[in-house]
């Protein structure tokens, strides 16, 4: 099998098979509004029967639901040179697996998906709909683009979201956050989510001794030596840089969970969605 269908198969099982019971899906909730309570009828679903008031009045009694607008999905990849990295698999990767999934779990919810491809341009768009193959097309299109020396332009992305998205959606932004965006405008119309993917080994490096590292996203080498002490300062900045990035994510009210390489990503999804 390919990349493609291994994660395409792989995202699907996930969401369609081992997504049940209690957790029919990442997105949490029926897509239903409760309205009221009435006596069960013959006929009624036995799923909406309230055991609490059930017990308490001695007769069944059953939730009225008012079903709510479907949800607007739009999954955003950002594909600037720095994904292009990993120690096992590369951050590019990673994201195209959380494309995927995101993507299977908006159509089994029944919702709209819309997906988006940025570096400081809009590489791909995909346009709304409920079909599976937009998620095989926005997956291939993450796989196969060339990342390399790409930059980020978060205000550029915002910008376009703004304007583009009339209606009040979820905005799920995946990237790697080596800058920190300026959503606050963005999420005051819509649902933020920030998806952070990171590989272990760009935030806690090894020591290497003298080498030559190329940043991919500028294509600058950096030569030197990577002994304990750099590479401890290095690990630091990263750090500081991840507490503002944070701070700033909570400032604005966006939630946010970071995915590693090596990350089983329903598990960190299932921990952002609680509650929501």
């Amino acid at each position: 099998m390919s990349k493609l269908q291994k994660i395409l198969v792989r995202a699907r099982r996930q969401v369609f098979s081992e997504m049940v019971g209690n957790n029919p899906s990442i997105f949490q909730g029926e897509g239903y509004d409760f309205i009221e309570l009435r006596e069960y009828m013959p006929g009624d679903d036995i799923r909406h029967i309230d055991w609490s008031i059930t017990a308490k009045m001695q007769r069944p009694f059953i939730k009225i639901f008012r079903e709510e607008r479907e949800l607007s999905v739009v999954v955003v990849s950002i594909l600037n040179g720095s994904v292009h990295f990993g120690s096992k698999k590369f951050k590019q990767e990673t994201i195209a697996e959380v494309a995927a999934l995101l993507g299977f779990s908006t159509i089994k919810n029944g919702d709209l998906l819309s997906s988006y491809i940025f570096t400081d341009e809009i590489i791909s768009y995909i346009k709304p709909g409920k079909k599976l193959y937009q998620i095989h097309k926005n997956v291939e299109d993450i796989l196969n683009f060339n990342a390399i020396n790409k930059k980020v332009d978060f205000k550029f992305i915002s910008d376009t979201l703004f304007k583009r998205l009339k209606r009040k959606s979820l905005i799920l932004i995946i990237g790697d956050y080596f800058e920190i965006p300026d959503f606050r405008l963005l999420a005051r119309k819509h649902e933020v989510l920030s998806v952070i993917v990171r590989d272990r080994l760009e935030e806690h490096p090894p020591e290497m001794g003298f080498a030559s590292l190329v940043d991919p996203e500028s294509g600058a080498v950096l030569e030197g030596d990577f002994n304990a002490s750099s590479v401890r300062a290095y690990a630091q900045k990263v750090a500081a840089h991840d507490h503002k990035l944070f701070d700033t994510l909570r400032h604005d009210g966006i939630r946010f969970t970071k995915i590693y390489t090596d990350s089983h990503e329903v598990v960190e999804f299932r921990r952002l969605f609680e509650g929501r």
